[in-house]
């Protein structure tokens, strides 16, 4: 029906074709809660089914990553110097 596979750091995965996976959906999903399920057609990987706490994971990483790009952006911005005491009297934490 499916064959497993490890790749990227050891995770694991499983590989379906989208028709066993059509006809074993139930079983599809129950899988993609412990691995990532690719689904393939005409043996090309098509999708991936991922358990929708993973999905959140994902999402919540994505966006710390792009925090870091907009931090890294505004330290690269010339401009004049704030200093500390003021920033945190700025924000109220005084």
């Amino acid at each position: 029906m499916y064959k497993k596979r490890i790749e990227l750091y050891n995770a694991r995965m499983a590989t379906m074709n989208i028709s066993a996976a059509r006809d074993n959906l139930s079983d599809a999903v129950e899988l993609s809660r412990t691995e990532a399920v690719f689904l393939e057609r005409y043996g090309q990987r098509a999708a991936v089914l991922l358990s929708h706490e993973r999905y959140e994971q994902l999402m919540a990483a994505a966006e710390d990553a792009e925090d870091v790009a907009a931090f890294d952006a505004a330290m690269d911005e010339e401009g004049p110097n704030i200093p500390w005491d003021q920033v945190k009297a700025d924000l109220g934490w005084e």
